[in-house]
């Protein structure tokens, strides 16, 4: 499976893996479905259900037609509004784990989730053929939409444990250090958390430095050398993240 390293903001690349074209595929079924699930419950209901359709007849057709676009206008703008919602997925994505995400590093936004939307009346021209030989192309499997946008699909299908997580081993008497670390979000604790633990494998004590200055500059820190390395103050401000955010192991 081919990779993508992402620069992040805090200037740390990442290694992704990127979604496959047999994913993606059967994410855009599954969403497909529900939208089509969607617009047959919808016209069921006002059309059949409640007989809309009698009141329409009095409409002229320009007027019938609005309305049918104002009801099924839900299902259109569902990628863009389910990607916004849910953070670069959709239902369809997220049952097959996978995730738009920018290649910046930085958080895709509304207006990425939109350029993808807008590029998609391209993408599927053909029966999705335009979509399909640009992912086949582009080295990062992307499509038009996502070449506009900046942005790629990864798979979150890796199979990790404790030590590629936030998470940290904790004992019951654990007592925490640094308070200030609820600031960090969870991102930033995966950032730190994965860097780190790469420093130390290659015992690379520059990123660890870097490191140790970056969380002390975020956290307004200041640590006496005397008292705690640079590697014990990162070890101790992952643990005391996972103390105060209960995600205890």
């Amino acid at each position: 499976m081919s990779q993508i390293a992402i620069n992040t903001s805090q200037n740390v690349n990442i290694n992704f893996n990127i979604s496959n074209i047999g994913e993606r595929f059967l994410a855009f079924l599954i969403d497909g479905a529900i939208r089509l699930a969607y617009l047959f419950l919808i016209y069921y209901f006002l059309f059949d259900f409640f007989n809309l359709s009698r009141y329409l007849m009095g409409l002229d057709s320009w007027s019938q037609r609005a309305i049918q676009l104002v009801v099924a206008f839900p299902a259109s703008v569902y990628p863009v509004v389910m990607e916004s919602l849910m953070e670069g997925q959709t239902p369809g994505k997220r049952v097959m784990k996978i995730r738009v995400v920018k290649i910046d590093g930085y958080q895709a936004s509304f207006g990425d989730y939109l350029i993808r939307w807008v590029f998609r009346i391209i993408d599927v021209t053909f029966l999705g053929i335009v979509g399909l030989i640009s992912a086949i192309a582009t080295k990062n499997n992307q499509r038009l939409g996502d070449i506009a946008a900046g942005t790629a699909v990864i798979s979150l299908k890796n199979n990790i444990n404790i030590s590629h997580t936030i998470l940290e081993k904790l004992q019951d008497d654990y007592i925490p250090t640094f308070p200030q670390v609820i600031a960090l979000s969870d991102n930033d604790m995966r950032i730190i958390k994965d860097n780190f633990l790469k420093a130390l494998k290659i015992d690379d004590r520059q990123v660890i430095t870097k490191l140790s200055d970056k969380i002390k500059s975020i956290l307004k820190l200041e640590i006496d050398p005397q008292q705690m390395t640079e590697r014990q103050f990162i070890g101790v401000v992952i643990k005391d993240y996972n103390f105060y955010t209960g995600r205890e192991s």
